[in-house]
């Protein structure tokens, strides 16, 4: 299982939060998905087996948030 935090600097409100969740932990593998709106960040769990980091950030672009590139 990997864990995994991302930078969204477009979060803001619950609608994002809701949204980000939503839409991520629909994705087949993920574990864990949750959004704190003061951070700006997204703390993740997720099996490497069935879902990639980028099918994850995808989803995220998908609903209207940018994720700065992740090394």
């Amino acid at each position: 299982m990997k864990e995994q935090t991302l930078f969204v600097p477009d979060i803001s409100c619950d609608h994002c939060k809701t949204s980000i969740e939503s839409a991520v932990s629909e994705l087949p593998g993920v574990k864990k998905v949750s959004v704190d709106i003061v951070a700006r960040t997204v703390d993740l769990s997720f099996d490497e087996a069935e879902v990639s980091i980028g099918s994850i950030i995808e989803a995220m672009v998908e609903v209207g948030y940018e994720v700065p590139t992740v090394e």
